[in-house]
């Protein structure tokens, strides 16, 4: 009688081939190296990144179909607040704290298994009445900066990676955006807040975070020389928030290069609120292209700069972008669209992370 062949280890060698093969999107003709990898915070992670994210805001929590891509972990894997820890919402009056909408970003992080940025402690923009409309000398605005980020940091301290503990401080030439911070303290307001917020957490990350600082020009030398500045001074600062938000087909060539020279001042960097904008609406088929490559330039250009940690879109869907109420008639800038379907954009994210690993 004929032996009979070892079917265990037969059907055992044929699983392991089978899960050794590339897992074909076929609608997008490319292969994903591991079958268990289904989105793009998978992809940056096998990209050496720690996440792939999103801001968000809470009343969008009550759109179920939205809270299921939002929840879903192979998409993404940190959330930054986009409303609900800036000042009008957390001190409404002096010291007269409001935390429930962190708090729930908080505990929605922490059930979803998300890394958290907060966003953010000093900006020019919303503040509440009793900030703006108040004289105040240099002392007493020194308290109130020390204040509120001691306390805003305080409050969910061990919980976040990182703080965009200073936002925007500068104009597109690079000179100081005259803020009220500015106006009153001049540049000292940044080492007092970052100061504070290091009192407050000394293990989260400390940012600056500014936009049109994506490719090398005026603004981003000016950043780079006030992390200059800071280092030498021995004033607490971990990383650059890179907003990158683009328009189409005008993303800037030299990303890499400038991601490497904030890296190479001592301190790491972020792609922190991206999206990239139609300029004119409905696209064409041509804009649709250019889009998707402009997210894949983006995304490839912080996998391939070992100091960028990650990437968070500003909000993943049309449907909740801030685009058209800043610029009337320009939008389409995220990476799914308002009925929650992914776009090209979406493959081109994923295309970028592919290419460090």
């Amino acid at each position: 009688m004929p032996t009979l062949p070892n079917l265990p280890i037969i059907i055992a060698s044929l699983l392991t081939f089978a899960s050794a093969l590339p897992n074909i999107d076929v609608k997008e003709g490319r292969g994903v190296s591991s079958t268990t990898r289904s989105g793009p915070n998978d992809e940056a992670s096998a990209a050496g990144k720690l996440y792939f994210g999103t801001a968000t805001d809470n009343v969008e929590w009550n759109d179920t179909a939205y809270l299921d891509i939002l929840d879903d972990i192979h998409m993404f894997g940190q959330i930054t607040p986009r409303k609900a820890m800036k000042w009008v919402e957390t001190e409404p009056e002096r010291g007269v704290y409001t935390f429930a909408q962190g708090d729930e970003t908080v505990q929605f992080a922490k059930s979803s298994g998300k890394i958290l940025r907060g966003h953010n402690c000093v900006w020019y923009n919303s503040l509440p009445d009793w900030v703006t409309d108040t004289t105040w000398t240099a002392s007493e605005l020194t308290e109130v900066v020390q204040e509120h980020c001691f306390n805003i940091v305080h409050r969910w301290r061990g919980k976040m990676y990182s703080w965009d503990v200073i936002n925007e401080p500068f104009n597109d030439d690079g000179t100081w955006r005259e803020t009220l911070w500015y106006k009153t303290l001049d540049a000292t307001y940044i080492p007092l807040a970052l100061r504070a917020a290091r009192a407050a957490d000394p293990r989260t990350k400390l940012y600056i975070n500014e936009y049109n600082i994506t490719g090398t020009g005026p603004k981003a030398t000016s950043m780079k020389k006030l992390v200059r500045d800071l280092k030498r001074a021995g004033v607490p600062l971990d990383g650059v928030g890179i907003q990158a938000h683009e328009a189409v087909g005008e993303v800037p060539t030299d990303i890499r290069r400038n991601l490497e020279e904030f890296v190479a001042l001592g301190v790491e960097v972020a792609i922190t609120e991206l999206d990239v904008r139609f300029s004119t609406l409905p696209p064409d088929e041509a804009g649709i292209k250019q889009q998707r490559k402009d997210y894949e330039t983006i995304i490839a250009a912080c996998a391939e700069v070992k100091g960028c940690v990650g990437v968070t879109v500003w909000d993943f869907t049309d449907k909740y972008s801030w685009i058209p109420g800043t610029f009337p008639g320009e939008g389409d800038a995220s990476p799914w669209d308002e009925n929650l379907q992914k776009k090209p954009a979406y493959y081109g994210i994923v295309d970028g992370f592919a290419k460090a690993q």
